[in-house]
């Protein structure tokens, strides 16, 4: 049986969840591969190096969208594509398990759903989108 009370809560869990896992791994790429080193990465793929730039502005500015709950269903449904590209570039090749050597497709699979059920939800408890007028 579902709680309809509780599910602006669970919302808000989902989007703060979500929200620091963008900001994790854009500080990664950041800190730790270096941006020249993410674009490296990015053309070794055969994608062309700026989308590393972009793809570190699309978690940094999701994640920040995600945490203050601004345009939530929209930020979430826009950043799943980023999510199944890392599936079809990276990891899908690795197996189904993220344990396996450079990990499989499981977790940012599980990522891509956490995405769309956040989707679904909308903004959620706390959600300043709503507050201000930017509930897209």
């Amino acid at each position: 049986m579902t709680n309809p009370e509780m599910a602006g809560a669970a919302a808000l869990l989902l989007r703060l969840a979500l929200a620091l896992m963008f900001f994790a791994h854009a500080w990664l790429k950041i800190a730790v591969f270096t941006p020249a080193g993410t674009v490296k990465y990015f053309e070794s793929l055969g994608v062309p190096g700026f989308l590393a730039y972009l793809t570190i502005a699309a978690e940094i500015g999701g994640g920040a969208l995600l945490l203050f709950g601004v345009g939530t269903r929209w930020v979430a449904i826009a950043l799943i594509p980023l999510i199944l590209g890392t599936i079809y570039l990276v990891h899908g090749k690795n197996g189904w398990l993220f344990s396996n050597k450079d990990g499989g497709w499981e977790y940012p699979a599980f990522w891509a759903v956490a995405l769309a059920a956040l989707a679904l939800l909308g903004d959620g408890t706390a959600a300043l989108g709503p507050m201000v007028g930017l509930n897209w």
